[in-house]
Order: C-alpha cells, then structure tokens, then sequence
C-alpha cells in the first residue's frame, strides 16, 4: 500500500490544481515581452517570451528567487484586469463572452505558480521558504479578490440559471463548465455581505500562512535532523541499505567511516525493518514521528490547533456545524456518513488481521529466544512501534522474498516496467531529453509520444532522489496543464501538458527500491497519466482537477501492475543481468499479503482520526495530543502500531486543506481502483486493448468533464463494489 502520495501540498502558493483562484490553472501562453518600468521586471525571465525554449519549458537556468515576486505582482494585476474585462463587457452575458474568457483569463498568473509550486516541492531552499511566507497571504487575498469582483458572480450566475435553455445550445462539457465554476465561486463566498466577504477573505489568507509554516516546519525537521552511524551499527541491514547511508554521509561531508539517516521515509522504514539495534530503531523512530515539534521554534502542534479553528469558523460562514460537513459537499462521498460508513466497515477487518499477526510475531520470539530482550522470551514492554517492522520481517523471513527481490529493482529497471505498462495500454513511448535543462541535474525529461503516429501527448520531468530541500514524500504536479481552450494565434505547444513525478528515492550506484517504493514509482505515474493523458476543452475542467476522493483513482489503479508475473518478469538482475526466476515469481506470490492488516490499520487509524477531528465544533482550549491519545484508545488501535502520520507531521491535513476531513480518499479510492481494476482480469488479459480505451477515456482523459460517480458508471457499467478492495488487502476470503 501505497501512502506516500502528497499530491502535492505545494505551500498553497503553487498549487498543481485550481484551489486559489479563478482560472488560473492555465498554462502560460506565448507572450510578447511585458513592458515595466521596472528594469528588474522588463528582464524577468518568468514574464519572458518561452518559444526559444524546448516545447516552451520554463527556463529554469534563468529564473532566480527574486523574479518571483514582482513577476507575481504584474501576473496578478494582469489577472484581474482579464477579469474586469468580462464584467466590462455591456453585451448580455453568454458563454462566450463569460466563462470562455473566464476560463482563459489568469494563463500568465498560472505559469508562475506551476514554477514556484514545483520549486517549492522540489528546491526548496531558504529564499524559496522566505517567499513562500510572504506571498502566501497575498496570494490569497487575490484570490479572495478575484472570486469577489464586483459584478462578475452576477454574470455567471446569470449563464448558470439558463443553462439548460435550447436557446443557448450548450454541449454537455460547456453546462458541466458553468456548474463547476458557479460552485467555486459560491464555496468562495460569492453570495456574502460585502463585510463578511472582507472577513472571509482575511480567514483564507491567515490559513494560506499557517499552512505554509506547518509543511516548512515539517522540512526543516528533515532537513536539520541526521543520525550519524558506524558500520556496526547497521548490523542487519541490506547492502544497498548501507551503500545509501555512506552516500548520505558523503553528501554531508563526514568522517570516512561514518554513515548518515535522515528522517526521509526511504531512509526510516528499511532501518526499522532490517537493523538489529532495537535502541537505534527506538531513536530513530521517535524522532521520525516528532517531526514539526523537534525544536520549540518550531511547534506544528499548536499550528495545527490555529487551522482547526479557523477551519471550524470557515464552516460557519456556510452555515455547517462542523469543517467535515462543508468540505465532504463538494466530495464524491458527499456526507460524513458514508465515509463513516466505509471506514468503519474496514476498520474491524483491518484491527483483527494486524492483532494475528502481532500473535505470530509474539509466537515466533517465543519460539528463537535469541530475539528476547526479557529473558523471558519475549519483548520488554511487548512489541512497539520500532519493533513491527523488524520483527514481521523476522517472522516470515521463510516467505519473505524482499531481499531476494530487491536486486531486480534497481531504479530503472521499475521505471521501465512503468512504461512498458504505460506503453502496453496507452500506446505512449518515452524518448529521453537529456538536453533539456530544468531545476536539478537530478530530473530526467521525456517527450511522451503515441508510438503509432508519433504525435506528442505530454512533457515528462521525473525527479526521483531524495536531496536537501526537496519535501519527503512522493507527488505528481504540473508545469504546465493541458488545455484545448487556447485564444486564437496561440502555439498549440501551450495545451501540451508537462507533468512532473517526485520520488524520494535514496542516491546509490545503483538505487534498489523496496517493493513498496516501486509501487509508489507506479503509483506517480499513474497520476502522471492523469495529467498527460487529459483531453478537456477547457482548463478549469482538466487534468487533476477533479474531486480529492476520485483524484487517487488513477494512481491506485496503476499500482496493480506491478503486482502481476507477466510484468514482475521482464525485471533483471542489476548485476548479472539475469531475468527475475521463475521460483521467485512463485514465492512473491505467496507474500502479496503479508502485513496487510498493519498497513492497512497504519493508513485506516489516520483517515478515522482524520474524518473524526474535523467534525468537533469546539477547539476552545483543544488538546490535539491528547485526542489522538484518545481516540486511538476508542477505535481500539493494536499494540505497537500508531499513526503513519501523527498530527505535528501530518501535511495531508495541515500544509494545506485539500486532503482535510479527506484523508479516506485513499481508501475511497481503493475501492474505486480494486474495481476498476477487476475489469482487466475479468476479461481475461490485463493489457485488454477494449479496457484500456475505456479506461484511458473514462478514467483518464475526461477530468472534470463529467461527475465522477458517472464517470465510473461509465467505465464500468454500475457502481463501485467494495467486495474487490477486501479481496485485494487480504481482509475477506
């Protein structure tokens, strides 16, 4: 299972979806030179003409931390005079001469916050923080001003009653359009008093700035944070392993035969599943899940509790007795009850299968005393947190074929699979650029091309390893969305999407990636199909700009790929070359669901604290600590398991509210793509030439054309069963 997706909370200042502001998820269109005064500006590469570069790639080489705020300033006045334009305009409002503007309007606003988003993920240095603080509140505040311009609501809203009007002739995609930017604007507060729009509009600039500080903390933490180790106390541990902690050490200039952790993932989980120093697993660990309140200076706890009840008074303004009420009506779920009722039909599966395997755990120390620490055959204080990992491996080291799968998992052996996959059911080649320049040596690029006709399809950027900087986890964004809405005289090169996948993949000679970070490698670019394989006439409605509990579909779907034989076996020895035996195909199988009640509890304990915590209507002297202590008490959380991500560190609900009150996405998700997947298998070949177009149209290319619950229906003729995602984990015979 796969958790690691942040999709991605870029800082709230360069979101890869429209969630700040009217139209400005646009790509950037070709533009003459902008004329300034200001000599700074009249050089700026963000305002600059982008033909002479490849396919229009920002130039990275060029653009520095200071061009970004005055290219912000001219971006968003630029901006709202394309919006003041509309309401100018004194003919009676129509589609075209409102939303097909509206939808165009903000294309340049667009180009520098897909740059500074993705620099903010990836490239994150201290002058990129500092701006990210500064212009996050004014960001948002445009937004606000945007979404409230005098006269503007009133033109869509009068499109928006008389859409279904023979008269106006509108397509199916066009009513979907109007519906969908109507419902932005009234979730904006298009419909208050002129005091509480002020008001409103303050709310939303104050949450931008604590969500920008909570994911900094949280950065910082990683960044500050090393475990410097010898050779003997990684006892235990693979040999890839160790190679990576001597180039992390290397990195950071240390002693010859020194190692270094650091709090990425890549780094914590290997370590806590491998090494025998159950004191350095403790420490490590407890330092992992402390991230954002490692130092006093940077308490993320009590930023947490500020969101929560600004959050509580955004509810009100709608008239919502709690946060989870609002933000769910504009879900696929819709209502706190059916999430409850998901997660709650899970969660007692999920807790039974994770306390057996603690009792074969426990049962196997008993049986090898050499791993008693009690002198009694057993564990000092019973299995923790630090324990599961290592002692699961232990225990099923009999089945256990990660190590010997490991080999042929190098980095690009899996990417290969990826697009082999990619290539097989969406006709799509991958041709390597490595001319082009952009925001590290790090990041690869490829044209993605249909291999039948050669046409471009996308841009591809992928950035896989772990460095300082670059935020942990791992995210699709875009640098530039795909849109088919381009004003006339414009170079279609500015509809072709260029997708980014961020990985956090440990830099060794080769990298070998656990199972689990293979998949979450699939898992990316399943969402990067999403964004290249887009087909939308307009921007507001393309790409990834669909509900967050449908948005995980795509990825989740890919996921199951890499889980099948006939794709398992192209994988080759990164030594000798040889192909993946047949033997250990054989054996994988038998492990596909080792540990799948922890992870699935890991995850499940988060959307159930996640879903519960924003249905308070009080944080009147509120202590997060100590719900989370409370609450995994009422759930009945099993020993030795907590939260895969605990509040102070959890970006998903604090860096910025996309993932809020729905962090079930996932599993809501899940649901979605176990299904969709069955599809494939039910009709008897998982590369199905007939599934595959359907799901490329269905799943794939038609964004927020239509509702997601249709779109499914679709796809697959009914409504999702959920019988196939407990089959999947495990949790059902």
């Amino acid at each position: 299972m796969t958790m690691l997706d942040n999709k991605k909370a870029l800082s709230q200042v360069g979101v890869p979806l429209d969630q700040n502001g009217p139209a400005t998820s646009s790509p950037a269109s070709k533009r003459a030179k902008t004329t300034c005064t200001n000599t700074s500006t009249e050089t700026n590469p963000l305002l600059s003409d982008w033909s002479s570069q490849p396919f229009h790639i920002p130039p990275f080489a060029d653009i520095k931390p200071e061009h970004f705020q005055p290219a912000f300033e001219v971006a968003m006045k630029e901006h709202m005079d394309e919006l003041q334009a509309i309401v100018d305009n004194a003919d009676e409002p129509t589609f075209d001469n409102v939303l097909l503007p509206y939808d165009r309007a903000g294309h340049l606003l667009g180009r520098v916050r897909h740059v500074f988003g993705t620099l903010s993920g990836s490239m994150n240095t201290d002058e990129i923080k500092k701006l990210g603080k500064e212009m996050s509140p004014i960001l948002s505040r445009h937004t606000s001003s945007a979404y409230h311009l005098p006269g503007l609501f009133d033109k869509i809203k009068k499109v928006y009653d008389q859409r279904d009007d023979a008269a106006l002739n509108l397509t199916d995609e066009q009513k979907r359009l109007v519906k969908v930017v109507y419902d932005n604007f009234t979730r904006k507060g298009a419909n208050f008093s002129e005091e509480q729009k002020k008001e409103y509009a303050e709310l939303l600039a104050e949450l931008s700035s604590l969500h920008v500080a909570f994911g900094q903390n949280v950065l910082v933490d990683e960044e500050t944070f090393e475990m410097v180790l010898k050779l003997e106390d990684m006892v235990g541990c693979p040999d890839s392993f160790i190679a990576a902690a001597k180039a992390a050490a290397q990195e950071r200039n240390k002693a010859d035969d020194e190692y270094v952790l650091t709090l990425s993932r890549t780094f914590v989980e290997p370590f806590l599943t491998y090494a025998d120093r159950r004191d350095l697993r403790e420490s490590l660990f407890k330092s992992w899940t402390q991230r954002g309140q490692l130092h006093p200076d940077r308490d993320n706890v009590k930023i947490a509790v500020d969101i929560l009840k600004l959050r509580q008074r955004q509810a009100g303004f709608f008239g919502c007795k709690n946060y989870a009420e609002w933000q769910l009506k504009d879900r696929m779920a819709n209502t706190v009850e059916k999430v409850s009722n998901l997660l709650n039909d899970v969660w007692p599966r999920a807790k039974e299968a994770a306390n057996k395997e603690r009792i074969q755990m426990e049962e196997f120390i008993r049986r090898n005393s050499s791993y008693s620490t009690d002198g009694e055959a057993g564990l000092d204080g019973g299995i923790q947190p630090w324990d599961w990992r290592y002692y699961a491996q232990k225990a099923n080291s009999d089945v256990d074929v990660t190590a010997e799968l490991k080999p042929y998992l190098s980095r690009e052996a899996v990417f290969q699979m990826a697009t082999d996959v990619s290539s097989k059911l969406y006709n799509l080649k991958y041709v390597e650029r490595p001319d082009i320049v952009s925001w590290h040596p790090d990041v690869v690029t490829y044209e993605v091309r249909d291999a039948t006709t050669d046409e471009l399809v996308a841009i591809f950027m992928k950035d896989d390893y772990t460095r300082q900087y670059k935020s942990s986890g791992a995210w699709m964004s875009e640098v530039r969305s795909q849109n088919g809405n381009l004003p006339a005289g414009m170079d279609a090169i500015e509809g072709i999407p260029i997708v980014t996948n961020n990985n956090n993949i440990a830099k060794a000679d080769p990298s070998l990636l656990s199972f689990d970070e293979g998949t979450t490698l699939f898992h990316e670019l399943g969402h990067g199909h999403h964004g290249m394989l887009s087909k939308t006439t307009y921007a507001t409605l393309a790409s990834t700009n669909v509900a967050t509990d449908f948005v995980e579909l795509q990825s989740q779907l890919l996921e199951n790929w890499l889980e099948q034989p006939v794709v398992l076996k192209q994988a080759k020895h990164y030594q000798t070359g040889e192909a993946l035996p047949e033997e250990l195909l054989e054996k994988y199988k038998a492990t596909l669901k080792l540990n799948a009640g922890f992870d699935t509890v890991e995850y499940l304990s988060c959307a159930i604290f996640d879903i519960e915590l924003h249905q308070i209507e009080d944080y009147s002297d509120f202590d997060l600590l100590e719900f989370e202590k409370k609450e995994l008490e009422r759930i009945g959380m099993p020993q030795g398991i907590v939260l895969r991500h605990r509040p102070p560190s959890f970006q998903h609900l604090f860096a910025s509210s996309h993932y809020s009150a729905g962090y079930y996405s996932y599993l809501w998700s899940d649901v979605l793509a176990a299904d969709a997947f069955g599809a494939f298998t039910e009709s008897g070949d998982i590369f199905s030439k007939e599934v595959a177009d359907k799901a490329r149209k269905y799943i794939y290319s038609s964004g927020n054309t239509v509702a997601p619950d249709e779109l499914f229906r679709r796809f697959r003729g009914r409504d999702p069963d959920v019988q196939f995602m407990l089959r999947r984990k495990g949790l059902v015979d």
